[in-house]
């Protein structure tokens, strides 16, 4: 098994898990949309990769459950226990095929999707669910005493099957080595019946979990795969030491002030002394943890161009993928967690952006496109960019698409650059009917969603007839975010410093445009934002403005600023505040709340939306 299809099956067995979990928490409470909307994404992510791998069985079985809960969140079909059945048998069967490959059976020996199973989710589909066991046979309870000796015929495969499948064949192929009954010389007048495609399932799933099954050992690994979760406590623990010992060192020069004599003297000094290594050894500590978290995106970058190769020849399209950056480093999870945004986006740069070769001669362009995917570092941010050069996206197309569709009202995404964020909304889409490709308005969702997750934001840069960009900024690391402390009404705030450009001084009065006061800095007007008000704090006097880098660059006004700090921050996880990504404690050990990138660049819109 090559490390491409090896990390496919590592990730896809993680996304199966949980379906299954949500599966069973969806019959608990069928009225929950976030467990059907993740099911969907789940089948959805698991498909593409099954696709990219030609894992033809599994595709066809995740693109009918994918039908099914595009029904269910839709309203046209109810949330019933034979759905879930239905939803269930096939995620067993995808975990099946991918335990199999697991253990080392190659793709081509993998079973091809039970027809009953195919029944079942159809039936779902079509509101015709009947139950699993009724629809399909029970498998067979495994029992501690030997099987009964098998007269295996003699007979040609076309004889004895109608369905003209080597049955034989077959079952020698997924039977352990040694453990075949002798053939019988003679051959059995009555022909056998062939297995239904339930049994046909379950003889294979039974015949891989055979302890005795003997496949061709994987090469050893030269590198440990290590849980995300481990290494975000590791670097956890690595930023709480520092804070520990930034913290003690404010303590200790506060505690320098008072005048020690006699004994006290030598111990105040070797206090001082110990904590210096102390601060010295956390530090190391954080890099080296750092350190074993950094890989280059170029390792990420390298499963594309396959991929674009494949899905373009499959359009009828001609694309060339060009990579630059790959050597930029970031934190490995970053890099973990940009697969499936990348993916997506590339699909859809491919099915939307790209034009067929006759479209493009029309238009007088060349008859193959381009597609760029490039990655560089920016202060404490990685930046990633998939650029096409397609035909564009038609702004009022997509207000008017969100509108008929309900997601937005007529007075909504008023600007172009508002209009191209539409894409990112659940259920959004500009195709009519859904391909094996995109049209399910899910893809672009995904995107969203993962790259918010880990404190980034997106954007999106569009010409019509000229090409699309979307750029995605992600902290390089993760756990310990460079901040920018200021204060509003008493309360400490950390601004990430990717998006603070300068500091600067607030006049008494400002000019107003539209009734939004603005400030001339460098030559042009910026408008001017109160942090406060933003975040609903209580008025008051800022005199101090910090120029936020942002598409539509803009002033916030804040109380004070308290100086910049490395911050260990805690998501929120039991609650949702607009704006807010997490908390911290600073060196004096005071609760700060850490403001959201993604919140920062879109213009602190948030609040101001849901307060209107």
């Amino acid at each position: 098994m090559d490390d491409m299809l090896k990390e496919f099956v590592v990730e896809a067995l993680d996304l199966a898990t949980n379906v299954e979990e949500h599966l069973l928490s969806l019959e608990r409470n069928p009225g929950d949309m976030n467990t059907l909307n993740a099911v969907f994404r789940s089948f959805h992510t698991i498909k593409g990769g099954a696709g990219f791998m030609n894992l033809s069985a599994m595709v066809s079985a995740c693109h009918l459950t994918e039908n099914l809960f595009d029904a269910l969140r839709t309203g046209q079909v109810a949330v019933t226990p034979e759905a879930i059945e239905a939803a269930l048998e096939a995620s067993g069967f995808v975990a099946d095929q991918l335990t199999a490959l697991n253990n080392g059976i190659p793709p081509e020996q993998l079973s091809t999707m039970p027809k009953a199973l195919e029944a079942m989710l159809t039936d779902a589909i079509e509101s015709k669910g009947v139950s699993k066991k009724a629809a399909v046979p029970a498998a067979p309870q495994a029992t501690a005493t030997a099987p009964e000796p098998v007269a295996v015929s003699t007979s040609s495969p076309s004889a004895n099957n109608t369905d003209g499948v080597d049955w034989e064949a077959y079952y020698k192929a997924v039977t352990p080595v040694g453990t075949l009954p002798e053939p019988v010389a003679v051959a059995v007048a009555t022909t056998p019946k062939a297995p239904s495609a339930k049994e046909e399932h379950e003889a294979v799933k039974s015949s891989l979990s055979s302890t005795d099954v003997k496949h061709t050992a994987p090469a050893k690994e030269e590198s440990i795969r290590i849980d995300a979760v481990k290494l975000n406590v590791l670097l956890e623990v690595a930023g709480e030491s520092v804070q520990a010992a930034n913290q003690a060192a404010v303590l200790l020069e506060k505690l320098s002030q008072f005048k020690f004599d006699g004994q006290a003297a030598p111990l105040m000094a070797a206090l001082t002394e110990t904590l210096t290594r102390a601060s010295r050894y956390s530090t190391e500590l954080q890099r080296a943890t750092l350190a074993t978290r950094m890989q280059p995106v170029g390792r990420l970058f390298q499963k594309f161009p396959r991929l674009v190769r494949e899905l373009a020849r499959d359009l009828g399209k001609e694309v060339d993928l060009n990579i630059e950056g790959a050597e930029t480093e970031v934190d490995r999870v970053v890099v973990d967690s940009l697969y499936d945004p990348l993916v997506h986006m590339l699909r859809n740069a491919l099915d939307h952006g790209i034009e067929t070769a006759e479209e493009r001669l029309a238009s007088n362009k060349t008859a193959r496109s381009t597609i760029s995917l490039k990655a560089w570092q920016e202060a404490s941010s990685v930046m990633i960019e998939v650029s096409d050069d397609g035909k564009g996206m038609d702004a009022q197309r997509l207000r008017d698409k969100a509108i008929s569709k309900g997601l937005i009202n007529a007075h909504d995404a008023r600007t172009d650059d508002e209009a191209f964020q539409l894409v990112f909304l659940p259920g959004f889409s500009t195709k009519e009917v859904a391909s094996s490709v995109s049209g399910r308005g899910v893809g672009m969702d995904v995107v969203k969603t993962a790259v918010e997750r880990h404190r980034g934001a997106i954007r999106i840069s569009s010409e019509l007839g000229k090409g699309t960009t979307f750029l995605i900024r992600l902290p390089i690391e993760l756990s310990i975010v460079p901040t920018m402390l200021v204060r509003t009404d008493g309360a400490s705030l950390a601004l990430p410093m990717a998006t603070v450009q300068r500091v600067v001084e607030l006049p008494e009065t400002f000019e107003s445009v539209g009734g939004q006061p603005v400030l001339r800095d460098l030559g042009r007007p910026l408008p001017v934002k109160s942090l406060g008000k933003v975040l609903g704090y209580m008025p008051s006097s800022e005199r101090v403005g910090i120029v936020i880098a942002a598409p539509n660059p803009y002033i916030l006004s804040v109380d004070s600023v308290d100086g910049t700090a490395d911050l260990v921050i805690k998501p929120l996880t039991c609650i949702s505040t607009p704006g807010i990504t997490g908390t911290a404690r600073s060196a004096e050990g005071e609760l700060v709340l850490v403001t959201s990138l993604s919140f920062l660049i879109d213009g602190c819109k948030v609040r101001e939306m849901m307060t209107a």
